[in-house]
């Protein structure tokens, strides 16, 4: 069975759901894909509309017109985006991912799409080849999926991982310097090396700052907690749970005991570890703590990785949480009241309950990024360039959570200790404090690369730039902007590459889309 669209977008996160309503609205027909069970990725998983964006004055539109209506309860948020989009009575496929992608010289012609219907606690299935395939034929495709798997599966050239120094010329690209620093031994005998590192610590490649690497930010859940029996859902130890894969913890604790000033010091930076930072009602990864909600060193692997990788990826930060959970809760060498703290925590099922208290997304802060017609870089976020086709603004600091944690040595003592690496926040939630241009030519491939696809969200950006330019809303900002570039392309029969740029900027600001920014109007 084969489904035809004028446009077909792929992946149901925010800017997805933005981009089929707006090709709606512009008169095309749609079909909207999405590989789970709900609609709007991040926000309704634990991310609110307006928390990332410091200057909701410079976003216009669909985003600022009904998604920052959405609320700031996830449940609300989740409701908000299904009704968006059955109301205006667009196909959404759910439980079902790309297969493969059918390619007709430079164009897509045809995506074939697998089930994929998650787990109770929202985990995407492996890799399979069971179940019934079709297919969809669009004349213009929006991968709007945080992989990026349409634009892959397609052949269309990406990035992943850390680009050097010398590559762009980002002076805070590459490998970074070494944060967390803590005497701790990393050895599973201490003091023998060739007893090898104990669970949770990564081998160092060794290469000096600055350079290229493979790695990049770590992922985790926006997840929430209660004692509230009413909405309590108990965290359980994952079944092959050792408190031996929790060593790093142990020490990490007997370190905090040594150091700590009094017992609300100590309290404070075990609460570091789990649940973690207190952001908006929901916990995140606590950057500042050696050890925390969220394992560290394999979101590299599912960048690039099918879904065989993905899956077992996505549950082993499930699993790391529980068993994080349960060593907090009952390790004798966790002080007492941290333990009963600790245990009486439950996910909070009133806020996620199709999953039991799981979020239904898993964190991708940064997966693919498309080799476009432009390349976001750090001089960019940091207003130093003046591009003539923006389609919407950006704004926040160079956010960055550690990539890696290994074993280090202090150069100034030579004492051996357990570090991360990577992470940074440049600029903080308002970065510059002046919204930069974001180009068309970002999300569009090299015409050579593909003639009808536009990818909104693994945009064509280094990692530095991509940190800063990755929230929800200007996802959503350019995923609207591309489905008006998509009908451009599809009335005047042209290539993505090809439109008119001055047609498209006159129509997204009659959208009421912002693309330009002066200093007056944040005064």
């Amino acid at each position: 069975m084969t489904l035809r669209a004028d446009i077909c977008v792929y992946g149901g996160t925010p800017a997805g759901c933005v981009a089929a309503i707006t090709a709606h609205q512009e008169g095309n027909s749609v079909i909207l894909v999405e590989p789970g069970r709900r609609l709007g990725g991040m926000l309704g998983s634990g991310i609110k509309p307006l928390q990332d964006c410091p200057l909701p004055e410079a976003v216009g539109g669909l985003t600022n017109d009904v998604i920052f209506r959405f609320g700031d309860h996830p449940p609300d948020i989740v409701r908000g985006f299904h009704e968006w989009l059955s109301e205006a009575g667009i196909k959404v496929i759910f439980e079902h991912r790309i297969r493969s992608a059918t390619r007709n010289g430079d164009h897509i012609d045809t995506i074939q799409l697998e089930p994929s219907p998650p787990s109770k606690w929202g985990v995407p299935p492996p890799a399979s080849e069971s179940g019934e395939p079709f297919s969809i034929s669009a004349s213009i495709f929006v991968d709007a999926s945080y992989e990026g798997d349409l634009m892959a599966l397609a052949e269309v050239p990406h990035r992943t991982g850390r680009e050097s120094r010398q590559a762009f010329g980002e002076a805070p690209a590459g490998v970074g310097h070494i944060t967390n620093w803590t005497p701790i031994d990393p050895y599973v005998v201490p003091g023998d090396p060739t007893s090898g590192l104990i669970p949770l610590i990564d081998e160092d490649h060794g290469l000096p700052i600055g350079s290229a690497d493979g790695y990049t930010q770590a992922y985790n859940f926006r997840f929430y907690l209660t004692s509230d029996k009413r909405h309590r859902a108990e965290i359980t130890a994952p079944d092959d749970y050792s408190p031996d894969t929790f060593e790093l913890v142990r020490r990490y604790v007997e370190h905090i005991k040594s150091v700590s000033t009094g017992t609300g010091d100590q309290l404070d930076r075990l609460r570091a570890v789990f649940p973690g930072w207190l952001n908006s009602g929901e916990y995140n990864y606590q950057r500042a703590s050696l050890v925390t909600n969220a394992p560290v060193g394999v979101s590299h692997d599912y960048q690039d990785g099918d879904w065989n990788v993905r899956s077992r990826i996505w549950r082993h930060h499930i699993d790391y949480l529980r068993g994080l959970h349960h060593f907090l809760s009952t390790h004798p060498e966790v002080p007492e009241e941290f333990r009963r703290e600790t245990a009486a925590y439950g996910l909070d099922a009133g806020v996620f309950p199709d999953t039991d208290g799981w979020p239904h997304q898993l964190y991708v802060r940064v997966s693919r990024r498309l080799k476009g017609r432009y390349t976001l870089t750090h001089a960019d976020v940091l207003n130093q360039t003046d591009p003539a086709d923006a389609i919407g603004l950006a704004l926040f600091g160079v956010d960055v959570y550690p990539a890696r944690r290994i074993a280090h040595r202090d150069c100034e003592t030579g004492q051996l200790g357990v570090a991360t690496e990577g992470d940074m926040f440049i600029g903080g939630h308002l970065g510059t404090g002046r919204p930069y241009p974001v180009p068309y030519r970002v999300i569009t491939p090299h015409k050579s690369d593909c003639a009808n696809l536009l990818v909104p969200v693994c945009l064509s950006a280094t990692h530095i730039a991509y940190a800063a330019t990755r929230m929800e809303p200007v996802f959503c900002v350019l995923a609207e902007s591309a489905a008006v570039a998509a009908t451009l392309a599809i009335r005047n029969q042209v290539a993505v590459q090809d439109i008119d740029p001055e047609q498209l900027r006159k129509r997204i600001t009659e959208r009421g889309q912002i693309i330009a920014w002066s200093p007056q109007e944040s005064g």
